[in-house]
């Protein structure tokens, strides 16, 4: 029996999810057998649309319809942790089995801080993820850097430090990731930023570092977080759903070694980026500069994991006024004062601004300099940041009866 805190491979049972899946098809598998056994009333995981570049969410409660979204989409940049809040009321009155990667974890932890979605009904099922490429830039980087049509690409996988295609005629090509950052290719900016590898806050992290021997390509790695996470690979196990055998301890030593190099690597990315953003005025005037083309469309607002206010400052006439081109710099000041010390650098902001301005850069940076100073990394545990320690409806009140402009006192 597993318990909170073992490493197990696990592989699919099932002949139909093991042929569609990838690495022993335990997370199809898992979410299916929730979802047959009324553990879960649905599962919000992630398909192919029309192609690899077309990530699309979805919401599952047939069992037979859970094949669909077995499998990785490296170019598939979706936040999950929104869509619970925006589409499926925080999982309040339904429990949801739902597959994350890092920055979904900790978006889905900072909203339960804020009351806006329930972990105790979703089941998370964590994919370790070493960074996604957004659609557009994958398809410039095939067509220049592999010379191949992007439309007969039928597989993409990150493995071993290469992105890897696979063509319609069976044509394997990889090219070192390294050479493909510097080159502006590659990962976006904030998953090369990016230390939260292995998502410990979900009841499973799975993935396929540290599977070696005769279940290479053939197991999933599993870590078992919680108890409900033990809970449910027991039964799946004994239901005969999954099969499971304790893992090798040279492949979780690898594992280790793999997710190291990984958080060394982020290390060495944020150096480069914020060490290039300057320090002081310089940094600021750079911020400054490239907001200037901000159109205020809310594509940040609309899907950054910690705004969820209904009454948005940013729509304050009187600290923003409307119909303004540049659009005046106290817009950014709000985000960055309400956003900053609980950014999770899942990029959203970043990935749909019309404009390309490098919003995730700069609430990163700033994010960063705070868990510095104050000691909270947000997403990985439940404590509340320190500038979040009031209800934010209550303490609005409190400004304006008392007219004090003081929240609370950090040093206390």
């Amino acid at each position: 029996m597993a318990a909170k805190g073992d490493m197990v491979y696990a592989w699919t049972t099932s002949p139909d999810i093991a042929k569609v899946a990838e690495c022993g098809g335990a997370v199809t598998g898992l979410l299916k057998y929730a979802l047959e056994n009324k553990i879960v009333d649905a599962v919000l995981a992630v398909k192919k649309g029309v192609d690899l570049y077309d990530a699309v969410p979805t919401i599952i409660t047939d069992p037979a319809e859970i094949g669909q979204t077995a499998g990785s989409l490296h170019c598939g940049t979706l936040l999950i942790s929104k869509l619970v809040k925006k589409y499926l009321d925080g999982a309040n009155d339904m429990r949801i089995g739902v597959t994350v990667k890092g920055c979904d974890a900790m978006g889905l932890y900072e909203l339960a801080k804020r009351n806006q979605v329930n972990l105790d009904n979703l089941l998370l099922i964590g994919v370790n993820c070493g960074g996604s490429v957004s659609p557009v830039a994958a398809r410039r980087m095939i067509a220049q850097k592999f010379g191949v049509n992007p439309d007969d690409i039928v597989k993409e996988e990150i493995d071993k430090g290469q992105f890897i295609i696979v063509t319609k005629d069976g044509q394997h090509k990889g090219i070192s990731m390294d050479e493909l950052e510097e080159e502006g290719f590659g990962r976006r900016s904030n998953c090369r930023r990016c230390k939260m590898k292995v998502p410990r806050q979900a009841d499973l992290a799975c993935g396929n570092w540290g599977v070696i021997g005769d279940k290479a390509g053939k197991a999933t790695f599993v870590e078992v977080c919680s108890e409900k996470g033990a809970n449910l690979l027991n039964a799946a196990v004994k239901a005969g759903a999954i099969a499971s055998e304790p893992a090798n301890p040279k492949g979780i030593e690898i594992r280790g070694k793999v997710e190291n190099a990984m958080l060394k690597l982020g290390d060495k990315w944020r150096a480069r980026y914020f060490e290039g953003l300057g320090e002081g005025k310089e940094r600021l005037e750079k911020i400054m500069e490239d907001t200037s083309r901000c159109i205020k469309c809310y594509a940040c607002i609309e899907n950054c994991p910690i705004c969820y206010c209904v009454d948005c400052s940013t729509k304050k006439t009187y600290l923003v006024p409307p119909g303004e081109l540049p659009v005046p710099f106290m817009f950014h000041l709000i985000r960055f004062a309400h956003i900053s010390d609980s950014c999770v650098n899942c990029g959203q902001c970043e990935e749909n601004c019309p404009m390309e301005i490098a919003n995730s850069l700069y609430m990163h940076s700033l994010q960063t300099d705070m868990e510095r100073m104050f000691g909270h990394t947000p997403g990985v545990d439940m404590n509340l940041p320190i500038l979040a320690l009031v209800e934010e409806k209550a303490e609005r009140e409190r400004l304006s009866a008392t007219g004090s402009d003081q929240i609370f006192n950090v040093f206390e």
